[in-house]
């Protein structure tokens, strides 16, 4: 946790918690001093982080797990936050898991167009009560549109993270700032280039830094350990980016897996509807045990980290397989981001696009795991929050970092 320093505890150290707190890559020893109430001391730029309120959107399931380490360092250096989450997926189901503090708001409308835009505007006017009485400084998250449209509509500088180039946002209403892994291209990206920020590596290097496996997952389940094991996510068939041949591709991986011996599938419905209709389309499988649908929400990386496999119609699961070092598998049929192409043009990820991919593509061997993942610092975590930081105190952006 970041120590505050007294106004008597000046030099390098005072330096280097400005600089780490601000994110500013100029030491104060080097800037011009101005007749200006902030820069003229470690502690009224100390005073002026204690003031801001940074208001964080969970709007789906992968934002809990992202958000979770962003705000900690952003508490433990002085600012203030504000959670909200959308009753929607396993988002307060997660939020709950990992003990956050959140005030729940608004939720989701189906696949429905119309629908859709209907309910981005209530949860906007849902959301606007409870802003107009914290009245945070900023708004943070990872592409909620909601609260872009609250934002706007209150005069919020926000703050949009994204790591997918086809998300469609909120027709003329654009963020202050956005930030984006630096393997997506500036012309990929609809928005003012002198206002797009960069982090190094990919989203999931934020939060799966700070993984430690948990075997006890393996009794939660009743799993007995000897069987070959597949964690499957299936298809986000509400989101706008949804391709039915991802549906395809689905039903010929379960059609795949259900006829190992050995294979057991952990399936990860995205919704109480999705689950409901997986258990009709497939009684036989989840009859002999051969599926099964956690009875709450489980630790997903802890999930992955003890599969042998994953296969998954979202991105953010391929992610974090491909960051642990699991052996993984897209049925997603979307238009593939940049992000995805760079782990499959690196190996790291196996891009599934036909039915006959899945037969022959998919490895089914046991996975051998490290006794311990390897413990390193979240360069991506750093250069996120420094930047926010910045934007948030009016200071200058951190400066790109590169992964060493």
């Amino acid at each position: 946790m970041t120590q505050w320093v007294r106004s008597s505890q000046k030099g390098a150290q005072a330096r280097r918690i400005y600089i780490r707190c601000v994110g500013n890559p100029e030491p104060i020893a080097d800037r011009p001093m101005r007749a200006n109430p902030r820069i003229m001391g470690v502690d009224n730029e100390l005073q002026t982080i204690r003031t801001k309120k940074i208001w964080v959107d969970l709007d789906n399931s992968p934002h809990v797990p992202f958000f979770t380490p962003i705000i900690e360092e952003l508490e433990s250096r002085g600012f203030r936050l504000l959670v909200t989450a959308r009753d929607c997926f396993q988002v307060c189901e997660l939020a709950d898991l990992f003990d956050l503090n959140y005030k729940r708001i608004g939720r989701h409308y189906g696949r429905n167009k119309l629908l859709k835009l209907i309910g981005l505007a209530t949860r906007a006017l849902q959301l606007a009560p409870t802003i107009i009485r914290e009245k945070p400084d900023a708004a943070l998250s990872h592409g909620s549109r909601s609260q872009l449209l609250a934002a706007a509509i209150m005069r919020i500088p926000s703050v949009v993270i994204l790591d997918y180039e086809f998300v469609r946002g909120v027709v003329f209403i654009k963020p202050s700032w956005v930030i984006v892994p630096e393997v997506i291209p500036n012309d990929a990206i609809r928005f003012d280039p002198n206002r797009i920020l960069r982090y190094p590596g990919i989203k999931e290097d934020v939060y799966v830094s700070r993984f430690r496996p948990d075997p006890a997952i393996g009794a939660s389940l009743g799993l007995n350990g000897k069987d070959l094991l597949v964690t499957v996510r299936p298809p986000a068939n509400e989101a706008h980016y949804h391709n039915p041949q991802s549906e395809e591709l689905f039903a010929a991986v379960i059609d795949f897996l259900g006829r190992h011996p050995d294979a057991r599938v952990i399936l990860l419905p995205r919704n109480h509807r999705q689950e409901i209709s997986l258990l009709r389309s497939y009684p036989a499988l989840f009859k002999a045990g051969k599926l099964l649908v956690p009875k709450r929400a489980v630790d997903g990386l802890n999930l992955i980290w003890h599969s042998d496999l994953v296969i998954s119609g979202g991105g953010t699961m391929n992610r974090e397989a491909a960051a642990l070092g699991v052996p993984v598998y897209s049925i997603f049929r979307g238009k593939i981001g940049a992000v995805d192409r760079y782990l499959a043009d690196t190996g790291r990820l196996v891009l599934l696009e036909s039915i006959e991919d899945v037969r022959t593509k998919i490895v089914l061997n046991r996975r051998r795991r490290p006794s311990t993942v390897e413990s390193r610092p979240s360069i991506a975590l750093r250069k996120i929050v420094d930047d926010i930081a910045a934007i948030v105190t009016s200071a200058r952006p951190a400066p790109e970092y590169s992964v060493q």
